[in-house]
């Protein structure tokens, strides 16, 4: 039996030359070729690759592919960003955009996103159909990349360029060049280094090398893996904000002027603060289930309306889709606006906040502070436990079978399960326990009113899950 491919919370993930190896690339990109066939779609694909390691061989592996299927191809032969192809998917009307990318996974890792020609990750639905078109061998050789070259089906394109340009003409980049404010950038080695020096040539710059390796570090822009970052941006003590993007730029992490982690729940907050109250903009928040009840909050004071969606930013895709939506956000860094395609795109989202701290005057933690005047103070911390799969599975079954009925000496008042197991406990706070869809760790989230007391939650959630 060949090796089963599945796709995760977001794309197909696997380690390189384990089970992610061209002959299984090749297989997932005839599925995929197949399912453009069989569509109404147009039959051409825009293909890139972020900094990983081999990531250009893999990509030409599935442009030949896609070419010998009649699927014309438009790729980047330098790396870019998630951002980028998604970007180009929409532009160029395309059927498909395909990024090789394990993005924030450790450097051991590639994978393969599709996105679709509104360009914002594909439908679950969509990809599970590709999925089911997954055979179980390799398709038989075609021609090579160079002659598919040659002869026009595989067309050079340069979406660094293309998204740069989108982003001169939606952003006061000379106010941002030339303002009052100094910036720092942190990419991680990853795939967002060479668009943020272009733009924005005079900021401070950290990690923005040829690394495939990452230096050994999963490329998530979290406050353990930035530590360097924050300390940098402590010591320069001129620098107002920082910036960091995970390996494939969809993912932002935020710092203020003295090196503190500004997470995403604070920045999706500051965002409809930012979006409707200062800009005037309307249209619905769509949040993951693991994001802080403070957006339900501050919608609420704004008259705008809420929804909670499962874990995966393809969920919150559909609905910016079809629907109007303001804000469409994630836990984990990965944030979609009005006005830009229904993408996370980190680089973007960064920009956005920088021109809210330029246009008011006002630092990252006074702005937070008008978020706090408004619904309170809170923190939302996390652990990853890596756990053997069968206690994975034996907590998980009890979160089912309603087993825990205190953490501690909190006590659970109510449950939700959307994704996962949220177990509310009064005052705002909560614990929330789920499996991760991409990596093989248990996931377990708090609220409270500040660090200590989720820390707190999360220890006595702990103890209790794995007593």
């Amino acid at each position: 039996m060949a090796y089963k491919i599945k796709f995760g919370t977001d794309g197909w993930r696997e380690i390189i030359a384990k089970d992610y190896t061209v002959e299984n690339v090749k297989r997932v990109a005839l599925a995929t070729a197949k399912w453009i066939s069989s569509s109404n779609l147009n039959k051409t694909a825009v293909i890139g690759f972020d900094c990983r390691f081999g990531g250009q061989m893999f990509m030409q592996a599935t442009a030949e592919v896609f070419a010998s299927q009649g699927i014309k191809c438009l790729v980047s032969e330098h790396f870019v960003s998630t951002p980028m192809v998604s970007l180009a998917a929409n532009q160029k009307d395309a059927g498909v955009g395909i990024v090789i990318t394990a993005s924030h996974n450790p450097p051991s890792y590639n994978g393969f996103k599709i996105k679709a020609s509104y360009g914002g990750p594909a439908s679950p639905a969509e990809v599970q159909k590709i999925e089911d078109f997954i055979a179980e061998e390799a398709p038989v050789e075609g021609d090579s990349y160079a002659t598919y070259k040659s002869n026009g089906m595989v067309e050079i394109i340069n979406m660094e360029t293309d998204y740069f340009n989108q982003v001169e003409s939606s952003f006061d980049m000379e106010m941002l060049r030339n303002g009052n404010l100094q910036f720092a950038y942190d990419a991680m080695y990853g795939a967002g280094q060479d668009i943020v020096r272009r733009l924005l040539p005079e900021a401070t710059f950290l990690h923005c090398e040829h690394n495939p390796g990452f230096d050994g570090q999963a490329p998530e822009p979290i406050h353990k893996n930035l530590t360097e970052f924050s300390e940098v941006i402590r010591m320069a003590e001129n620098i107002d904000s920082g910036l960091a993007t995970d390996g494939d730029a969809d993912r932002v992490g935020l710092y203020n002027s003295t090196g503190v982690f500004i997470d995403s729940h604070h920045i999706i907050l500051l965002l409809i603060h930012y979006l409707h109250k200062h800009k005037g903009l309307n249209g619905k928040v769509v949040n993951s289930f693991s994001c802080t009840g403070k957006i339900k909050k501050l919608c609420d004071l704004y008259g705008l309306e809420q929804q909670t969606t499962k874990i995966g930013f393809k969920y919150i895709c559909d609905i910016m889709v079809n629907e109007d939506v303001l804000i469409g956000g994630e836990e984990s860094g990965g944030i979609a606006i009005k006005g830009h395609i229904p993408e996370r795109d980190g680089v973007w989202i960064g920009f956005v906040i920088w021109e809210f701290m330029a246009k008011t005057g006002k630092s990252l933690d006074e702005l937070i502070e008008e978020i706090y005047d408004l619904v309170g103070s809170f923190a939302v911390e996390r652990y990853d436990l890596h756990i053997n799969e069968e206690l994975k599975l034996a907590i998980v079954q009890n979160c089912k079978e309603n087993k825990y009925s205190n953490f501690g000496d909190y006590t659970v008042e109510r449950v939700e399960d959307t994704d996962g197991f949220k177990f509310h406990l009064g005052n705002d706070q909560w614990v929330m326990i789920r499996p991760s869809g991409t990596e093989p760790v248990l996931r377990v989230y708090a609220e409270a009113e500040n660090s200590d007391a989720a820390f707190a939650i999360l220890d006595a959630t702990k103890a209790t899950i794995l007593a």
